[in-house]
């Protein structure tokens, strides 16, 4: 390739050309690529298995642990404190010691809190369960995202990004589909304790065949000096405006979905909307679906169109808005199916807008941050959801299960996030062209 040919590939990534684009250093791909990070991303689809399972469980759990709205809710906001809080630590641990071994630590973790949580006979034995199935978790995503941009080239960044988030949403289409019938076939223990065999499953999977980077792209050697290495990683990574601005899109795109498939849809849907478990675990497959689907829309969009991350990420939130604004002020006791049914399909778009995120924080940061900068993003949208879960279970006990005033919390997050986001996007754009200007200049000396 002459110098020429490398700098046009690195102007089309930015503008939006459908040309190939080559990168110093960029992995080639291909097969193996394929088999390895479709290791790492059955991991991730196992751990949101486990993540969601809660969400189709949650009134059983209030029956079998004899709790209210706000400690049932304690459940999700535990295990998304521990997954926000080890979001950092995660991002460095992957950054200092590989994804495989990361890896590995979050499906033990995470299988053994699964497994724990089938056999709990109390509340505070549950909740250590559940902490410790936030803690594998939160290895979980971060390490795929590290393991695609070692085995892919750069340019296929944000389609491996959505597919990673896509497949592992198929997580919550068992925990909908699978978990919930063999919940009331099989009984609490059993489901639970069968579905922990699926961690078993994929870590003899990530022993077998993954691998941390393709032979001949071994990372540079990083001088990990302890305290210092830890302060300088997550001060470069924050000092990014792209970063910055990654988690507050997270934050603000990814929480209204998290929270409805996580703990309180269910009971919105049956409780407050009158529908049947059948036809709220319906509406609740269709979040999954649209997910889906618009994962796949939005990451062939911002591949080929990076402009157009910001305009996705801001017509999501304000989508999302709306259509919760109409489900929540519309007249009588409850919405019309239809409403509801287009609730869910906005609400599908919230996972593919987050993803967003890492696609401002992964151009922003060299190979070595990686992992410390998608650890900061993805913090952003755990962040608020905790926050949201935690909001909407005190307002129900406040208010006498007032779902309309409960939900309200969504718009309070949704607008702060906004206003982070319109105060950091200028910058980042900035430095971004900054960037870029740079990577020409080191793309013309790739030998020919």
């Amino acid at each position: 390739m002459s110098s020429a040919d490398s700098a046009d590939s690195a102007d089309s990534a930015h503008s939006g050309g459908s040309g190939p684009v080559v990168l110093p250093g960029d992995p080639p791909g291909g097969r193996k690529a394929v088999l390895v990070w479709s290791v790492g991303v059955a991991v991730y689809f196992v751990a949101v298995v486990f993540r969601t399972s809660l969400g189709v469980a949650g009134l059983d759990a209030a029956d079998r642990f004899h709790v209210n709205a706000s400690a049932l809710a304690t459940f999700s906001i535990l295990q998304l404190l521990v997954y926000a809080g080890m979001q950092i630590p995660g991002g460095l641990m992957v950054d200092r010691l590989g994804t495989k071994k990361v890896l590995t630590i979050g499906v033990v973790l995470f299988t053994v809190g699964q497994l724990g949580f089938a056999f709990s006979p109390t509340y505070a034995m549950a909740l250590v369960s559940r902490a410790l199935l936030g803690f594998g978790d939160a290895l979980t995503f971060i390490s795929v995202l590290r393991l695609g941009g070692r085995w892919f080239p750069a340019r296929r960044g944000p389609m491996i990004a959505q597919l990673a988030g896509l497949l592992g949403m198929a997580g919550n289409l068992v925990s909908t589909l699978v978990l919930a019938r063999l919940l009331h076939s099989v009984g609490w223990t059993a489901a639970f304790a069968g579905s922990s065999l699926c961690g078993v499953v994929v870590l003899v999977l990530l022993t077998l065949f993954l691998r941390d980077h393709p032979e001949g792209h071994e990372p540079r050697p990083v001088a990990h000096s302890g305290a210092a290495y830890v302060r300088r990683q997550i001060a470069l990574s924050w000092r990014e405006p792209g970063t910055r601005l990654g988690m507050w899109v997270h934050f603000t795109t990814q929480f209204p979905a998290m929270v409805f498939l996580l703990l309180w849809g269910l009971p919105f849907l049956v409780e407050a909307q009158g529908l049947s478990r059948a036809s709220a675990g319906d509406l609740l497959t269709l979040v999954v679906l649209s997910n889906m689907v618009i994962g796949l829309v939005y990451g062939q969009i911002v591949a080929r169109h990076h402009t157009a991350r910001l305009p996705l990420a801001l017509g999501t939130i304000g989508a999302t808005a709306t259509a919760w604004a109409a489900v929540l002020v519309h007249p009588g006791d409850h919405a019309p199916l239809w409403l509801l049914i287009v609730l869910c399909a906005v609400l599908g778009a919230c996972g593919p807008a987050s993803m967003i995120g890492f696609d401002f924080a992964r151009p922003a940061n060299p190979q070595e941050r990686q992992g410390t900068a998608s650890g900061i993003t993805n913090m952003g949208g755990f962040v608020a959801s905790m926050t949201t879960l935690l909001a909407i279970g005190v307002l129900l006990d406040a208010t006498g299960d007032n779902y309309r005033v409960a939900f309200s919390a969504v718009f309070v997050l949704e607008a702060f996030g906004v206003s982070q986001i319109l105060r950091l996007k200028s910058r980042a754009v900035r430095r971004e062209r900054e960037q870029l200007v740079a990577s020409r200049v080191e793309a013309v000396h790739v030998p020919a």
